[in-house]
């Protein structure tokens, strides 16, 4: 699937730590827009309907060894059609030798060949996987991205609300800090989204009144995490005395964030709330829920029940 994001052929070239068999000029720069792949099979068959130019072609022992019941010219027609169209790459698997004629379309088109010695399935799955990444759709919101008692927890607010005091409180709570005041947010698939920190800023938080601190070397390397899952999203928002809050926690809300619903809460916020130990029973509560148990599901069932029993006992 097209996406509006690359990466650049030197990066899977770096990723998997490809053998680069024949080059291209200036093929690291490469861009790969598509994180599907193809193995050519039936392009090998001189079928070219609905052929995809823009993917990665993969070639594995399967098509090596039907290539191997094939004339030379044969094997030559064959790539000097694949080869016209302007491919990305052709990475052959399993350390497999390219054919001659493999060389000699590539050496005529200018098209890069490269070289793994792992198996296709593996490699495949791996590739695809990366690309998927690479270039899941994205956005930058501005947080704090803390994961807590194995949550990913967003923190979303106005600024000087008090996000980056409470996640300075929650990473000396031993919980950690994966982005403040920018958030990278990907959707890796239809119901995930991954949060980072913009390289430039990663592992540092700004605190007002001292400044920017680097929490990677205050509080050392397990206070931090390069990327996080984001399971829950808390709004903090300045108290208001005729604001209604949720009192039982029954109804549950969402955030739609790149079309991926998210459960969600709001905390107000004022002198005197411990704000680092009501994120934590949050995130608690949040892995309850996921589990399969509600508190608030319980203890609503339990005072019906005893609504119930006292009515029976009135009509007696």
């Amino acid at each position: 699937m097209a996406t509006p994001y690359h990466i650049s052929l030197g990066a899977v070239i770096q990723e998997f730590k490809l053998e680069v068999i024949r080059s291209a000029p200036g093929y690291e720069d490469t861009p790969i827009t598509l994180e599907d792949v193809n193995r050519p099979g039936l392009q090998l068959t001189g079928f070219f309907d609905y052929f995809d130019p823009m993917r990665i072609e993969l070639m594995g022992l399967v098509e090596n060894t039907y290539l191997a019941g094939l004339t030379s010219q044969q094997r030559r027609n064959i790539f000097d059609q694949l080869f016209s169209y302007p491919i990305p790459t052709l990475i052959i698997t399993r350390s497999l030798e390219p054919y001659a004629e493999c060389l000699e379309m590539a050496e005529k088109y200018n098209r890069t060949i490269l070289r793994t010695p792992d198996a296709t399935c593996t490699f495949m799955s791996a590739l695809i996987s990366f690309l998927k990444n690479s270039l899941a759709p994205r956005i930058t919101r501005h947080g704090v991205l803390l994961e807590v008692y194995g949550e990913g927890v967003l923190l979303l607010g106005e600024a000087g609300v008090g996000k980056s005091e409470t996640a300075i409180e929650l990473v000396k709570r031993g919980h950690r800090l994966i982005a403040d005041d920018a958030v990278e947010i990907k959707r890796t698939d239809t119901k995930r989204l991954v949060g980072t920190a913009p390289a430039l800023i990663r592992h540092y938080i700004e605190l007002r009144g001292i400044g920017v601190v680097d929490v990677r070397q205050l509080f050392g390397m397990g206070a931090v995490k390069e990327q996080q899952e984001i399971d829950i999203i808390v709004n903090l928002e300045q108290w208001r005395e005729n604001a209604v809050y949720d009192r039982l926690g029954t109804e549950n809300l969402y955030t739609s964030v790149l079309d991926v619903d998210i459960p969600s809460l709001t905390v107000p916020v004022k002198p005197g709330r411990n704000l680092a130990v009501i994120i934590e029973v949050a995130a608690m509560n949040n892995r309850q829920k996921k589990m399969g148990y509600n508190a608030a599901v319980e203890f609503t069932k339990q005072i019906n029940e005893h609504f119930d029993q006292a009515l029976s006992q009135q009509k007696q």
